[in-house]
């Protein structure tokens, strides 16, 4: 009894350590950012209440500006559906590549299912760089803690400055406006492990102007699946061969 209290009291205090991980820098950072996103819901005509639970039930920073912008653009349902699912897929390598790490043998799957839906990039990261100075058992409690707590005073943020940025000058509104898409384009760029991410990264940001351009109620979804294929292309026959050349090469001039 005493030794299960403990360890109640263990995975506690691993919680409030992680919820410590909020004062990081990615983590100020973020919600900074968040304070920027609020500007956009407002100016987009997004009410309080609908920015508030895109927060909590969507949590990806990217995911919602895609998801606003299909909204004012017009687009239908089934495609704001679409570019919001094809823009989260790039979050299950970043969950298959930490729920190994977190998990133990008394992990219950729902509650790894729950935590999967706070992995984004800046949770992403906080875990690569700090789960493996805790011990395995407590790393739920410890995600948990950071995660959890990010999302929850991103929400307060989202409600609280909502009504706060319309009395903005609009100069200090505009830089605010503007903190999502500098976040968005910096946080992708830095998590971006391989070539074909960057480079579908620069097609994306050439083809979404001019789709914008040629079809604005489809252009997230041209230029994204349009960007990515080209990316794939460019990348798997161009520039991996450029880089197995040099080491095949060596190879040969071996013993």
């Amino acid at each position: 009894m005493l030794s299960s209290q403990a360890d109640a009291r263990s995975s506690v205090s691993w919680f409030f350590t992680g919820m410590r991980g909020i004062t990081s820098l990615p983590a100020l950072i973020l919600m900074t950012s968040f304070v920027g996103f609020s500007a956009f819901a407002l100016e987009s005509g997004i009410t309080r209440s609908q920015a508030v639970f895109m927060t909590l039930a969507v949590w990806a920073l990217p995911a919602k500006m895609i998801l606003i912008g299909t909204m004012v653009g017009g687009a239908p349902i089934a495609a704001s559906f679409l570019a919001v699912t094809l823009s989260s897929i790039r979050m299950m390598p970043m969950v298959a590549s930490i729920m190994p790490d977190m998990k133990n043998e008394k992990s219950p799957t729902w509650l790894l299912l729950f935590l999967s839906h706070f992995v984004a990039i800046t949770s992403w990261v906080f875990a690569i760089q700090h789960l493996n100075d805790v011990p395995r058992d407590k790393r739920v409690a410890y995600f948990a803690g950071f995660s959890i707590t990010l999302t929850l005073i991103n929400a307060v943020i989202v409600g609280v400055c909502y009504g706060i940025v319309a009395q903005f000058p609009p100069i200090v509104a505009g830089c605010l406006f503007m903190l999502t898409p500098v976040y968005f384009f910096a946080s992708i760029w830095a998590s971006a492990r391989h070539s074909v991410v960057k480079l579908a990264f620069v097609i994306g940001v050439v083809m979404g102007p001019a789709m914008a351009l040629i079809e604005p109620k489809f252009d997230i979804i041209y230029a994204g699946i349009g960007g990515g294929t080209v990316a794939y292309v460019i990348d798997r026959f161009f520039v991996r061969p450029r880089r197995a050349a040099p080491r095949a090469a060596g190879l040969e001039d071996g013993p």
